[in-house]
């Protein structure tokens, strides 16, 4: 980017399905976190409709009571820790990070995710080059965090662009204000992300650095 001011100021990602390769990991682990928690089990011919879904839909069509989500979600960051080793980043995202870094992007992390496991899958190198970590915001708490966290980093909405793989990652850019990147490589699907209008649909990490680019230089006078 040739030191030109970068098109957004910052760059908050969202983690699982978006940096890190871990849908397969959550189906392998999914039904035996239903059995313990009393929810309906996925067959793997159900898993294609359910990436088209929202998370307030996934968890009504999985019939999980609101009251036992977080319990849920704690479980689930002890099997992340658990199985880290077994969880690993995208084709791509390292040297996307690089690049953003290079260019002299802020990068921040929001995720669902407990911080030690997104620390761990990033590696330490990796895990450097984020100036913010909001992790372990609620299934339906990121707007919160997301707001927080673009205060806290003390630049205005509009520089900033959110990068997620989910439904509830768009919500929560809209309500804050921010540009959302959709990857089409995530849990979601990619159609179901394009019916939400994003400002960028990205086919390859690569498309992140362009997206977030040099902004173009006012005109003269």
């Amino acid at each position: 980017m040739d030191g030109a001011r970068p098109r957004y100021r910052l760059v908050v990602f969202d983690f699982d399905g978006t940096l890190a390769d871990s849908f397969d990991w959550f189906c392998g682990v999914l039904n035996g976190v239903a059995d313990r928690y009393g929810f309906h089990r996925v067959a793997e011919e159900e898993r294609d409709e359910l990436r088209a879904l929202g998370a307030r839909e996934i968890v009504a069509r999985l019939g999980v009571p609101a009251w036992k989500l977080p319990m849920i979600a704690r479980h689930m960051h002890g099997l992340a820790a658990r199985d880290a080793a077994l969880i690993g980043l995208f084709p791509g995202i390292e040297a996307m990070l690089a690049e953003l870094d290079a260019a002299g992007a802020a990068l921040a992390l929001l995720s669902s995710n407990d911080e030690a496991n997104v620390r761990r899958i990033l590696g330490s190198g990796n895990a450097a080059r984020f100036s913010r970590y909001a992790c372990g915001a609620s299934l339906f708490g990121k707007a919160r965090r997301l707001a927080a966290l673009v205060r806290a980093s003390g630049h205005a909405p509009e520089d900033v662009l959110c990068v997620g793989d989910e439904i509830r990652d768009a919500e929560a850019a809209r309500k804050v204000g921010c540009a959302f990147g959709a990857v089409a490589w995530g849990y979601t699907r990619a159609d179901a992300l394009a019916a939400l209008g994003p400002a960028h649909l990205f086919g390859s990490p690569a498309e992140i650095v362009s997206a977030v680019g040099p902004r173009a230089a006012a005109p003269a006078g």
